[in-house]
């Protein structure tokens, strides 16, 4: 009995030379790209608020953040690792310099609000052009993702709730930063 050969079986293959059951459309994967380029803009920028916090001495907002960053940085290599296990080849570009400077407190938890809004947002497109290309493996892929973008947005509507109800008020600040240093 003779073997079968990827020659003699037509196996496809991604641009990485990887096997692929399934070819990625072209909007869809550039989306992709796209996609991680915002995580890492976000981990970029999430860093640079904890240092913003650390050099004020609010140990506990600067965790939060450095938490933060780490997390969209696990993101991005998570998509990363999702077009490569569909065969693709990984394309990462420039990140831009983060901002690093604030007025306030709640003018830099605003901006992390809207920053996990604006990942949200880009999560939901990527789903409506895996479903409008039938690439049921992206949105089995994106499920979770759009699950734990909820958890992500309530989790900084309530910090930014705090941080307003606080007014600038470093007493109030302190309770939130000592708050965020036990968890």
């Amino acid at each position: 009995m003779q073997s079968a050969t990827s020659s003699s079986i037509g196996l496809n293959v991604g641009p990485s030379g990887r096997a692929i059951a399934q070819p990625m459309d072209v909007d869809l994967l550039e989306a992709l790209y796209q996609h991680t380029s915002l995580e890492r803009v976000s981990s970029a920028q999430y860093l640079a608020m904890s240092l913003w916090f650390l050099e004020r001495e609010l140990r506990g907002f600067s965790s939060f953040f450095k938490k933060e960053s780490l997390s969209e940085q696990e993101h991005g290599f998570n998509f990363a690792k999702y077009m490569i296990a569909r065969g693709q080849t990984v394309e990462l570009e420039e990140v831009t310099k983060p901002i690093q400077e604030w007025k306030s407190v709640q003018e830099l938890v605003t901006l992390s609000f809207q920053m996990e809004a604006d990942v949200t947002t880009s999560v939901q497109q990527l789903y409506s052009l895996a479903e409008r290309s039938n690439d049921t493996r992206t949105t089995v892929f994106l499920d979770p993702v759009i699950d734990e973008q909820i958890k992500s947005e309530d989790e900084m509507a309530y910090l930014l709730g705090k941080v307003k109800f606080a007014n600038n008020d470093p007493s109030a600040l302190f309770i939130i930063d000592n708050e965020l240093n036990i968890n």
